[in-house]
């Protein structure tokens, strides 16, 4: 058996020395989310930002409990670089020297868990850490560490351990009204990317004008805005943005691409438009029943990160087909973008202005902004012009084919084809049934049932992840229950108002509070509130909805593979390295892409010609699919999901980890925190309870609250 103590143990830098890990005590979050590796060779090394509480030295007395090795970083199984044997920091500021060597601060640290060190992986700052009082930032001191120091957990006044995380903004931080109102609207200009490439990427392909888009993109800014509010008051109430999600994209795109939809004439925007609310709006109220009715917390049950990672990671690879191909319109336009957002997340992510690392945070708006600028000086200096060719004859009736190529490429390398900017009012209020009356069809409601099935996956990883950056616990499964329920209802919003896709927490959201540090639920509300007056202001949503579409496809080869790292990063909450979870996440991956592929393909031939661009023909599926059945509507709603790359995923990742055997540690199982504990602990209660009273409406509900 190891031994504890580094001087009669020669390998005390591995971990775990087993049986001590058994003993560690059940509120270790190490323990209790899965940051217990058994073999060397299958554990996961990657930091999660978890603070591991581990026993006092009063405790260790008392109960004659073996304490783990202080070299020890308990979620890697790797030693520490920079700790001492007593588990202090071996980099010490120069203004807190003399207090560690005063004896008196040495018997205060024996009743304190000792310090645990990380190393942030974006270069972020030393946080000093004093036993004595909360931690405070210290600019002088981080430039001489030269590793990260997480503020120790100390004994607060509501009488529990508490947790100083490395965050600028904690969750209930609200430190006045200029630094929220700044870091708010940061939070939103950062998630620029997410909010509005969906919709234009929806509205030209219903056949929408510039004019259809300017406004759809306000509405959903509008609607972010409003759904975001709720969230954050009466939904999970983490600092979480509620948006289009890309995982309604693609099945909308099915939905448009439907083979009755094909031979519209006229305005086909509004008819599409209105049968996708009848769609989102049924789909939505079923996502709400799961969640207020407590349905969601058995679910929870069957819901763990190896599920979530290849199903949210099949979302940003099923659109690889769009991609690139849209960018090769204007190849000079599109690599350039792609090159510059490339170069400002990695190769200058570390660049800070003014203590913010502005390339990192910025990068979406910034390089859209450069690159529009190259284009529009291009089109000035005569670069990109049409040669004789009269752009204002449709492409069909063109008849020399030289003409018909050149416009086509004109148009998507100009910034001055638009009109939207021009047209736009400066003030428009979207309003429910905008578009007019939904239409609901059962088949197209019953796929998004479905999809929101996969929305609420999605959602479930990003509560799990975020609540560890910013808030004392995970949240309850009542508590998740209730947000998830509230996304229901403000998709439900969404579809009335006329979005185009059903809202949902924002999975890049979760990235972008790791890097921007603000995790303050007001400055979120504050943000949300500065996005619903900005979306009533018409021009920017003409100014938005002129974004050539090169530039649109451009940003989303980045967004998308983004949206599958983050969906592949919820790993590091199991046993990455295990085989079992390997060949999982393996198979989910490659039968989410080969089986809709089938799905896709069945029944074509080589000269089969369509009346829809090649990128949307995957999507057009319902008319040729392998399941004929007597019901042509259960043909289309069984040929459509079984298309769809996530569902695919879903399904097989979900039977899997459920059927073969594995134990809790090795799956990674979401632990979220016990009712009866969070209601004995204050900060929990705080963190989740709803405002005004208003939680005692749903005291009597126990699956929906604390």
């Amino acid at each position: 058996m190891a031994s504890s103590d580094p001087s009669k143990n020669p390998r005390s830098g591995k971990w775990p020395p087993t049986p001590e890990s058994a003993a560690m005590p059940p509120s270790s979050w190490a323990k209790r989310t899965g940051f217990r590796p058994k073999f060397s060779g299958e554990t996961n090394s990657t930091d999660s930002g978890q603070i591991t509480a581990l026993p006092t030295q009063a405790q260790v007395k008392a109960n004659n409990i073996r304490q783990p090795d202080a070299n020890t970083d308990l979620e890697s199984g790797r030693p520490r670089p920079g700790l001492t044997s007593n588990g202090q920091s071996a980099v010490v500021p120069k203004q807190h020297e003399g207090k560690n060597k005063d004896k008196d601060k040495d018997k205060d640290k024996d009743k304190m868990p000792p310090v645990r060190k990380r190393r942030d992986s974006d270069g972020g700052r030393d946080d000093g850490g004093d036993g004595s009082r909360r931690a405070e930032r210290n600019e002088e001191a981080a430039a001489a560490a030269t590793v990260d120091v997480l503020p120790q957990s100390m004994v607060d006044d509501d009488g529990f351990v508490s947790r100083h995380s490395h965050m600028k903004y904690e969750l209930r931080d609200a430190p006045g009204l200029v630094p929220i109102g700044f870091y708010g609207f940061q939070h939103y200009l950062s998630m620029l990317g997410s909010l509005i490439l969906v919709p234009l990427v929806l509205v030209p392909a219903m056949g929408g004008t510039y004019e259809d888009t300017a406004n759809v993109v306000s509405t959903v800014l509008f609607m972010s805005g409003v759904t975001t509010l709720l969230h954050t008051s009466l939904g999970s109430r983490l600092p979480l943005i509620q948006g289009p999600s890309f995982v309604y994209l693609a099945p909308a795109l099915a939905i448009i691409n439907s083979p009755e939809f094909l031979g519209l004439s006229g305005n086909s925007f509004k008819h599409i438009m209105k049968e996708l609310q009848g769609a989102i709006i049924i789909g939505s109220a079923f996502q709400a029943f799961l969640g207020y009715s407590g349905l969601m917390s058995l679910i929870l049950r069957s819901i763990n990160p190896v599920v979530v990672s290849p199903t949210i990671a099949a979302v940003g690879l099923s659109f690889f087909s769009f991609g690139f191909p849209r960018v090769g319109t204007c190849i000079e336009i599109g690599v350039v973008q792609i090159l510059l957002v490339i170069v400002f997340s990695l190769y200058l992510r570390k660049i800070s202005v003014l203590g913010h690392r502005v390339f990192l945070i910025y990068t979406v708006p910034l390089g859209l902004v450069i690159t529009w600028a190259i284009a529009f000086l291009l089109t000035e200096a005569g670069v990109y012009n049409y040669k004789g060719c009269d752009a204002n004859i449709p492409a069909a009736n063109i008849i020399s084919d030289h003409c018909r190529k050149h416009v086509l490429r004109m148009k998507q390398c100009r910034v001055d084809t638009s009109h939207a900017l021009r047209s736009s009012p400066w003030f428009r209020f979207p309003y429910p049934l905008q578009w007019g009356m939904p239409v609901f069809h059962w088949k197209m409601a019953l796929v998004m049932c479905v999809v929101s099935i996969i929305a609420s996956v999605d959602s479930v990883g990003s509560y799990h992840a975020s609540s560890l950056l910013v808030a004392s616990r995970p949240p309850t499964a009542g508590v998740l229950s209730r947000g998830i329920g509230l996304e229901g209802l403000s998709s439900v919003l969404a579809g009335l108002w006329g979005m185009g896709t059903g809202s949902t927490t924002l999975t890049e959201n979760v990235h972008t509070i790791a890097v921007t540090k603000m995790g303050s639920r007001r400055a979120v509300e504050l943000g949300a509130c500065v996005v619903i007056v900005l979306s009533l202001i018409g021009k920017v949503g003409g100014f938005i909805a002129s974004i050539p579409e090169v530039m649109v496809a451009a940003l989303l080869c980045f967004m998308w593979a983004m949206l599958t790292a983050l969906g592949l990063s919820n790993l590091r909450y199991s046993e990455a390295g295990s085989s079992r979870n390997i060949i999982i996440v393996g198979l989910s991956l490659f039968f989410s892409l080969s089986i809709p592929a089938y799905f896709q393909q069945y029944g074509l031939s080589p000269n089969t010609n369509f009346s829809v661009p090649s990128y949307f023909q995957p999507y057009v599926v319902a008319s040729h699919g392998p399941i004929r059945t007597k019901s042509q509507g259960m043909n289309y709603v069984l040929n459509t999901l079984f298309s769809l790359h996530m569902v695919i995923a879903f399904l097989v990742a979900v039977i899997l980890d459920n059927t073969v055997p594995g134990s809790p540690q090795e799956r990674g199982v979401y632990v979220w925190s016990e009712r009866e504990a969070a209601r004995r602990e204050p900060a929990v209660a705080k963190d989740y309870e709803l405002p005004f009273r208003v939680g005692k409406i749903f005291r009597w509900v126990k699956w929906v609250g604390l």
